[in-house]
């Protein structure tokens, strides 16, 4: 049984900057047709779709996910496009650091509403349009499972990704549609992610491999989830963390 994604059609959210764009670039090469869409950075989509060698499988387009509108529109993109889909990814998310007693209900509302309102809005437009065996794909992360300070209201909305997984999992598991996460630990989507030197020492020193993660990390994930190799794999989260 080999890796190949040859034909399939694929579906990814925020795929114009880091693991997306990673990834999205990887689910071409492996042969998959895809859309993606991107927020606001259009000079982000036009340097995607010139890596995509402007091939007219691929579609970036602009949505806002934590819309039920434009969620429906991105999913009605991927109808015309390939008539139906494979692969779906859910891989738009924000961050956030503030400390409970200083969380406001809009932060918490921003947080939740894109990393978790935005998965199901998506998912639910999508369904529809799943194939037998097709494979749904959210982008968690590692601290669900460990928690974070200054990160509580991030912290529960990849927790509940974790959640919405595993029951779609059982919910479309009779239509043979495969459902699971995937949990990335610090990405370095630029150096040292950004952070101060000693924190990525930290960071570092807490991983088993002793590194930070990259986006083509997140990306090998989802080509194996999507690949007929995890045709028996669902419900389950994938850590990408480096052993952390």
């Amino acid at each position: 049984m080999q890796l190949s994604l040859e034909g399939k059609r694929a579906l990814v959210t925020g795929g114009t900057r880091g693991a997306g764009r990673a990834t999205v670039l990887a689910l071409a090469a492996a042969g998959a047709r895809v859309v993606t869409c991107y927020h606001d950075d259009r000079a982000l989509a036009r340097d995607l779709l010139a890596e995509l060698n402007g091939d007219a499988r691929h579609r970036v387009v602009r949505a806002d996910v934590t819309d039920e509108a434009d969620a429906a529109r991105l999913s009605g993109i991927c109808l015309d496009a390939f008539g139906g889909l494979d692969v779906l990814v859910n891989n738009v998310g924000v961050d956030g650091q503030v400390g409970f007693a200083d969380l406001t209900e809009t932060e918490w509302e921003r947080i939740i509403d894109t990393n978790l309102t935005g998965s199901f809005l998506v998912t639910r437009a999508a369904v529809p349009l799943l194939s037998e065996g097709a494979s749904v794909i959210n982008i968690g992360a590692s601290v669900a499972l460990r928690g974070r300070v200054n990160g509580a209201h991030y912290t529960a909305s990849k927790a509940a990704l974790i959640g919405l997984t595993r029951s779609l999992a059982k919910e479309l598991g009779g239509r043979g549609i495969r459902v699971n996460a995937i949990a990335p630990g610090l990405i370095e989507t630029e150096p040292g992610a950004g952070l101060p030197p000693p924190v990525v020492a930290r960071i570092k020193a807490m991983t088993a491999l002793g590194s930070l993660g990259l986006p083509a990390d997140v990306a090998g994930a989802v080509l194996f989830l999507s690949s007929d190799l995890a045709r028996y794999v669902s419900g389950a989260t994938l850590n990408v963390d480096g052993g952390m």
